[in-house]
């Protein structure tokens, strides 16, 4: 039989000094090996953050102490069953008790309670600062950034009017103004108004590269409306940056609120916070500094853990930081 005919076996010829193998033939074709499921759905950009997200130890460590932190917020009555105004002056900065862990402050006060109650004022500020914030800043920079021409140039203009203006100065000047009146509402309102050019700024720049995109003109050579080209595909595909500077903005924003009512110019004096606790803790410092160490600590645990959030977020949401 000739060579040639035999099918699929390894050939040995032997020349002289030399010995030459041929293997099988591989019978597996190209489109069993390059197939793909058909019903598998394509991975969005949302899912590949949090395939990213759940791997990061420090995403689970600034999610826990953020959750705590808005449970404290939301639920007090959770975590301590004291009340944070109850105080008494034959306890003025006694030491840690069965029930009150913490100790007790100049005023007699249980710190632990107050770090506990604390919480929900710092934490509704943050919360709702960011909140008009994002809507205020978003609606200017998507606008400008969509329309461009007279209103960007408006809108970019008038944006730096208030970008010029620090948050922190020009909120103890308007706080200053409104003493009456100095309740969290207050105090969220002066942040948002001094709070929003910088999203404004970082929405526009997002809102101008994607109304470049190919998906945008397919949308508009089909018809779409400007209203529905902004909200179903310039909108969720800009969300990304807004989302990072949001997170991080969020634990600016608490600390603002600490400064403001540590300055005096902030939330009135019977209303429990951080940061009427440590200014108040100042006396004390050095004869007992624990007296300020814990509302510091919690205030630092809990902005610091909305840094972290930013800071993972950011990586998960953009491919190019995670190479870098």
């Amino acid at each position: 039989m000739s060579e040639n005919l035999i099918p699929s076996k390894k050939i040995a010829r032997t020349r002289a000094g030399q010995s030459h193998y041929i293997s099988d033939t591989d019978e597996t074709g190209l489109g069993a090996v390059d197939a793909v499921a058909d019903e598998s759905a394509p991975a969005s950009m949302w899912g590949e953050a949090w395939k990213n997200l759940r791997r990061r130890p420090m995403f689970w460590v600034a999610a826990f102490i953020i959750a705590v932190a808005v449970l404290m917020a939301a639920f007090p009555q959770l975590f301590s069953s004291q009340d944070p105004r109850f105080c008494e002056l034959s306890r003025s900065l006694g030491a840690p008790e069965p029930g009150h862990v913490f100790g007790f402050d100049q005023q007699g006060c249980d710190i632990y309670s107050r770090v506990i109650y604390g919480a929900r004022a710092s934490v509704l500020v943050g919360i709702f600062t960011t909140i008009v914030v994002v809507i205020i800043g978003g609606t200017f920079g998507t606008l400008a950034g969509f329309f461009g021409g007279w209103i960007d140039a408006l809108m970019s203009r008038l944006t730096d009017i208030f970008f010029a203006v620090p948050l922190v100065l020009g909120a103890i000047v308007f706080m200053q103004l409104f003493k009456e009146q100095r309740t969290v509402m207050m105090v969220v309102v002066i942040l948002a108004v001094f709070g929003w050019p910088q999203i404004a700024r970082i929405t526009r720049g997002a809102v101008l590269q994607a109304k470049n995109e190919e998906y945008v003109t397919s949308a508009r050579a089909l018809g779409a409306s400007r209203w529905r080209i902004i909200t179903s595909h310039i909108l969720p595909n800009a969300m990304a940056p807004i989302i990072v500077y949001a997170t991080v903005a969020l634990g600016t924003f608490i600390v603002a609120e600490a400064s403001l009512s540590f300055l005096g110019v902030g939330l009135p004096a019977d209303v429990v916070s951080w940061g009427g606790d440590i200014s108040r803790a100042q006396t004390a410092l050095r004869t007992q500094p624990m007296v300020l160490f814990y509302p510091a600590i919690a205030l630092a645990l809990t902005v610091l853990s909305f840094i972290m959030m930013g800071d993972v977020v950011r990586d998960a949401l953009d491919p190019k930081a995670r190479k870098r």
